[in-house]
């Protein structure tokens, strides 16, 4: 509720926030749905309430805080949340909560967003890295018990490593509400290539250093491995080599691993992997969840399948909308018609 007054703030939140606002509710409606008119009709004693509000905050209304990582006010804090894994690994990331202040914590953040669960690149296991920041967050109070607990608390009891490989990213897209934000990308095979992406990071340049850089190291490394006859090798050379592949078609973004974005235009559309994060995870993530599966429990090329759908959205465009009344958002559009588009345009 806000007030006509900002200086009535503190005074309505004192009132609202008493009991004496309930008992005066009920005393106007008795149901179980009142209605915004209702609480209009609640009587208000200005004078008494500012007075009772200086009183219980002389300072001030202290600002808005929460320890639900879900929540746009969260500060983004590891050891105060009700999600510490989660929020850590977010943090390793480089994901930035709106509200979140620098602190200690910035150091250990990975700078391009991808954090491979193996060690690639000089880089060291993303399980190594985020238990330091663990004990980083933790302080004095760190202790491998610690770690135990955590992982307890989110239903595991193998290592860090095998929590991050298996069910991390299922947990983070039932936490946000399968709008997922940290992206686990794999090759389909449990011990084969495996990274941490930051959406929010994850441009063009990005999702190119992933397929060629990142994988192309791991791609190296197991060819090196076969031409050893190393057990195994060979079929992580092979599975490597698909996802490789299906990442750069994402990167082409030929139908069907296009962006459609169901309120612009034809010449508006992305070409390519060029994703505009206001157009939303749920469009973005698309081409990633369209290539065929890598692994037996794979989803396109993301270690878990997220629940979304791009049917048709309730309601109807408006009547000037190219692509007609229904707001259908499984279109595909290939790049010769999108160019072309452009060109016209």
């Amino acid at each position: 509720m806000i007030p006509k007054n900002p200086a009535h703030l503190t005074a309505v939140w004192a009132f609202c926030s008493s009991p004496e606002f309930g008992e005066a509710v009920r005393r106007i409606d008795q149901s179980l749905k009142v209605t915004n008119a209702t609480l209009l009709k609640v009587p208000f004693d200005l004078p008494r309430w500012q007075a009772a509000g200086a009183s219980m905050y002389p300072n001030g209304l202290p600002q808005p805080e929460t320890d639900d990582p879900t929540q746009h006010v969260f500060q983004g804090s590891v050891t105060r949340c009700a999600q510490p894994l989660q929020v850590a690994v977010a943090r390793l990331l480089g994901y930035r909560w709106p509200d979140q202040q620098a602190d200690a914590l910035d150091a250990y953040a990975d700078t391009d967003g991808i954090v491979c669960i193996p060690a690639l690149l000089g880089e060291r296991p993303a399980a190594d890295r985020l238990t330091d920041m663990l004990a980083a967050a933790w302080g004095r109070d760190w202790h491998p018990q610690t770690l135990t607990d955590l992982l307890t608390a989110v239903g595991h009891t193998d290592s860090l490593e095998d929590w991050l490989r298996d069910t991390f990213f299922k947990q983070h897209c039932e936490l946000f509400h399968y709008r997922p934000f940290i992206w686990h990308i794999w090759d389909g095979h449990r011990e084969g290539f495996s990274a941490l992406v930051n959406y929010h990071k994850l441009n063009h340049e990005t999702l190119k250093s992933l397929t060629y850089t990142y994988l192309g190291d791991w791609i190296r490394t197991q060819e090196l491995e076969a031409k050893a006859n190393k057990s195994g090798a060979g079929d992580k050379l092979a599975k490597a080599k698909v996802l490789q592949q299906r990442l750069a078609d994402i990167l082409e973004g030929e139908a069907p691993l296009d962006i459609f974005v169901r309120w612009k235009s034809i010449e508006q559309q992305p070409i390519g992997w060029h994703p505009d994060l206001d157009d939303g995870v749920r469009l973005n993530i698309r081409p990633f969840l369209t290539v065929p599966d890598v692994g037996a429990k794979g989803a396109g090329v993301l270690r878990w399948k997220p629940n979304i759908k791009w049917g048709k959205d309730r309601g109807k465009n408006p009547p000037d909308s190219p692509w007609g009344e229904d707001r259908d958002n499984d279109n595909h559009l290939t790049l010769a018609e999108k160019l072309a588009a452009r060109e016209a345009a």
